[in-house]
Order: C-alpha cells, then sequence, then structure tokens
C-alpha cells in the first residue's frame, strides 16, 4: 500500500463537467481526510473512503471542512487553494491526505502525500497549504 501524491484523474474530468465550484461563497463543501500508511491513494482515487482512514482523538471519520480561496488567476495559470487546516488537540498518526468535495458525491480531487508518518500528541495537527499564487497553490491549471 502507499500514498502517491496526485491531482485525482476523475477529478479533471469531472472539472470539464463541472462538478466542482471552488467559490469560498456558495460553492462546494471541500474537505480533508487523513489516511494511515496502509491506504492506496493516487491518481486512480475517484472519492472518500473510510479505508484505512487516521483514527485518533480528536480526528473525526470523514476529515474536517477546508475553508476554500476563492480562484484567480495570474499570467496563463488558473489556481485555487485552500486556508490552513488544523485538528486542535489530537492524537493521531497519518501518512497522507484526500481533499474531496463533500457536497457533490465525495468526489476526489487530489492526494497529498506526507513523505512518511507525522504524528501529533495531545497537540495540534496541521496542514499547512503553499502560497496561493500561480507557481505554489495546492490546485493549479497551466
Amino acid at each position: 500500500m502507499s500514498i502517491s501524491q496526485a491531482m485525482c484523474t476523475s477529478f479533471k474530468k469531472e472539472l470539464l463537467e463541472g462538478k466542482h465550484n471552488f467559490l469560498a461563497s456558495g460553492g462546494n463543501s471541500m474537505k480533508l481526510a487523513l489516511y494511515t500508511s496502509s491506504a492506496s491513494l493516487g491518481a486512480t482515487t475517484t472519492a472518500y473512503s473510510s479505508t484505512n482512514e487516521a483514527s485518533g482523538t480528536n480526528y473525526t471519520a470523514t476529515g474536517q471542512a477546508l475553508t476554500n480561496v476563492n480562484p484567480t488567476s495570474s499570467g496563463t495559470t488558473a489556481f485555487t487553494d485552500f486556508a490552513d487546516l488544523t485538528f486542535s488537540n489530537a492524537t493521531v498518526t497519518a501518512n497522507g491526505c484526500l481533499i474531496y468535495n463533500d457536497t457533490n458525491g465525495d468526489r476526489g480531487v487530489c492526494v497529498l502525500a506526507f513523505g512518511g508518518d507525522k504524528t501529533s500528541t495531545a497537540g495540534d495537527f496541521t496542514i499547512q497549504f503553499p502560497a496561493a499564487d500561480a507557481s505554489n497553490a495546492i490546485i493549479r491549471i497551466a
């Protein structure tokens, strides 16, 4: 089993079908779920699944809602991002996560691999997103 960082292939197709709306106000609700090193996640992931999802104190199955950053563009690149996400006072170990569309069928958006197990013990487990710009945003279309 492994977690490979990738944009979900199904997400790319679903963008063209209009199934994802990233507007901060009135857009779809996006969530982030944490997974153990036993999970198999990558480009072929199509939807949220509870299989091998992390568990622990102050981490709830299905993860936590993300705060969308309005899509924008710079030059020839369109992009969107999310506000950093913290699971407060959590005791949990995760090897990666899935961002998914909670409003529209739990459809997978992207998989983030942490490069190894990351653990918090009665502390904050924070997902820090990169700068929301054309070179770094978590979702970019160039």
